[in-house]
């Protein structure tokens, strides 16, 4: 096993791994061919959860390092990642500013009341396009530095190979919790938006050296703009952790995509009330249920039988209550 330790600088947000556990009605419903896990990354213990924390901490650790005081990031209005960077400043002792992507709604819808209420300042775009976003982001950092801040802007999702670093750490977390209970993981099904969480399962598992395939399940970002950027980040983590991983290693199955990001689809509602109604686990509709989906249709096709698929609950919970379309 793995005893990777970066030398970067950490501020710890959680101290005990998030739960791994079986299971064992959900795996029958959907087929009982494949010995089907969950990672509960939904209960890493800051607002609501989630495995942004991961990334956040060393994030954080960065943005201390250079003496900032104020943490900038942008997502949509349901972002996990958002909501965690407002709790992990709070918790840090650093301002917070986010912008995310319009319209808003009247009355506020539920991320944006969360990110508030754990004191970040909310600016929001008129419409959803990227551009407009990235435009109001660069007005903001320049407000804050001509006023006498000093911002680290993290980009979206915390992604990049200093974000994906905790995820390369979460791997080698599983690949012990496995051991303990008796098993090896052939398989974990993640939902990939920025592909952050991915790429750091990826190098994490090369660095296992137990053959754990990472399959990416797109819920955000097309294949073709995604991938790139997997790459990248997994060239270079996996240069600074030592471990060499081929470009084969990154799995992308758009099975679940549907109409995009936001977007729910029929088959991962179906996912999410089986595992709810199996197990007691929710998953929310724009992001982990679509991994869920890619799940549930697989294991039913047979491509996982005689597996041991563990299945990366990222969190978001709280997407279960936006007003989506």
């Amino acid at each position: 096993m793995s005893t990777w330790t970066p030398d970067l600088p950490r501020f710890r947000l959680f101290d005990a791994p998030s739960p791994l556990h079986r299971l064992p009605r959900f795996g029958a419903a959907i087929g009982g061919r494949a010995d089907v896990w969950v990672k509960r990354e939904d209960l890493l213990p800051l607002a609501f959860g989630g495995n942004k924390l991961r990334n956040l901490e060393f994030l954080v650790g960065a943005a201390l390092a250079e003496g900032a005081d104020t943490l900038v990031t942008v997502g949509r209005r349901w972002s996990n990642h958002c909501r965690l960077t407002a709790a992990a400043g709070a918790t840090a002792g650093l301002a917070v500013h986010l912008v995310l992507s319009g319209p808003a709604t009247d009355p506020p819808n539920p991320g944006v009341v969360l990110d508030e209420m754990l004191g970040a300042t909310v600016h929001q775009t008129v419409t959803d396009d990227r551009a407009e976003r990235a435009s109001l982001l660069g007005e903001v950092v320049d407000e804050l530095r001509a006023t006498g801040h000093r911002p680290y802007v993290i980009g979206v999702g915390g992604g990049g190979a200093l974000g994906a670093t905790g995820q390369a750490l979460a791997a080698l977390e599983l690949a012990a919790q496995a051991g303990e209970a008796g098993i090896r993981p052939s398989r974990i099904i993640v939902p990939s938006a920025t592909g952050g969480t991915q790429a750091g399962l990826v190098v994490g598992c090369a660095l296992t050296r137990q053959a754990t395939a990472v399959t990416g399940v797109l819920v955000a970002r097309p294949e073709a703009e995604i991938r790139p950027v997997i790459e990248a980040t997994v060239a270079e983590l996996a240069a600074s952790a030592g471990v060499a991983v081929l470009p084969s290693a990154i799995e992308l199955d758009a099975s679940a995509f549907g109409d995009g990001y936001g977007h729910p689809t029929i088959d991962a509602d179906v996912a999410a009330r089986l595992l709810a109604r199996t197990e007691g686990i929710f998953v929310d509709p724009i992001y982990t249920a679509k991994a869920l989906a890619a799940l549930v249709a697989g294991a039913r096709a047979g491509v996982f039988d005689g597996e041991t698929v563990v299945f990366w609950h990222a969190g978001g919970t709280t997407g279960l209550f936006e007003p989506l379309d």
